[in-house]
């Protein structure tokens, strides 16, 4: 597990953000970062970067860079005859990820610590609205 943070947080936010992506201020089994790190045999030290993230939730796009390390895309998955864009949700109510997920199609090329090339992979977009005891509202 590697969790990185921008290099533009403050100490305080730092900590915070830590704390939260370890799943460590949260309450059992209630988020997706506690998950991640019950999963997670090997957590390694966090980074602190600067990080490029540029997400359209409803338009199905994205993008994430960090320099270096990791940059991914994301994308509406297309019709592979017409190459038209396909609309997809995913609903949960009672999700403890989110309510509503976009479906798109996602590429990854990670070459820091953990080296990873996806390419025309699962992608999802969705808005999140946590706190400690999961999804709010």
């Amino acid at each position: 597990m590697q969790l990185i943070v921008d290099e533009r947080a403050d100490a305080a936010q730092r900590d915070a953000l830590v704390r939260i992506m370890s799943g460590q201020d949260t309450k059992e089994m209630a988020t997706m970062w506690w998950v991640f790190a019950a999963m997670c045999s090997t957590k390694l030290e966090p980074m602190f970067e600067p990080i490029e993230l540029d997400i359209d939730v409803e338009g199905r796009r994205g993008k994430l860079v960090v320099p270096g390390i990791v940059e991914a895309t994301g994308e509406p998955i297309r019709n592979p005859v017409t190459g038209a864009e396909h609309r997809a949700r995913i609903d949960m109510p009672e999700g403890f990820e989110y309510r509503i997920a976009e479906i798109g199609s996602a590429s990854t090329t990670a070459t820091g610590p953990i080296e990873l090339n996806l390419k025309d992979s699962y992608g999802q977009f969705a808005h999140l609205h946590l706190s400690h005891a999961g999804v709010v509202g």
